[in-house]
């Protein structure tokens, strides 16, 4: 149980100091045309690979002491056949202040519903931390704009 609430403190800290801050500095990625994310404390490591921006799939991954201890994969991105370039800067930069906004019951994503003008972000899960699945969405005006479907838990 510690040691589930030791991953639980360390998975928030990590997306919080990861995609979800807009400072965040990428490392060079371990696979050629990937975007890597990484963060370590102590005995723990977590690190996000992704591919893609408009479209995009990716793997989370934390480990304790070098060996993994759970992950998460997802896929997803701009649903609107029209997105334009402005439209997918604002959806993004939405996204990230939903992600920001994870907590202990929330962790996957973000929080279950997120209105900021007319972007609403909804995010729905089932599930555990040790065996889960999930999508959320972002939608304008009633009209779903982007989607991600995720899953993962825990390795042993």
């Amino acid at each position: 149980m510690k040691e589930q609430l030791e991953l639980v403190q360390f998975l928030l800290e990590a997306k919080l100091q990861t995609y979800a801050n807009a400072e965040r500095e990428p490392v060079a990625p371990l696979i050629p045309g990937a975007k890597q994310l990484e963060y370590q404390r102590g005995d723990w490591a977590y690190r996000d690979i992704y591919f893609g921006n408009g479209f995009f799939a990716g793997q989370e991954m934390v480990l304790k002491g070098g060996k993994p201890v759970w992950s998460m994969v997802y896929s997803g991105g701009m649903t609107h056949p029209r997105a334009l370039p402005e439209r997918v800067e604002e959806t993004y930069a939405f996204l990230i202040k939903a992600l920001g906004q994870a907590n202990e019951d929330t962790i996957f994503r973000g929080p279950e519903f997120l209105r900021e003008g007319e972007l609403v972000y909804l995010n729905e899960w089932f599930g555990e931390l040790e065996s889960f699945s999930g999508m959320e969405n972002i939608q304008k005006d009633g009209e779903t704009i982007y989607g991600l479907h995720y899953s993962g838990g825990c390795i042993k």
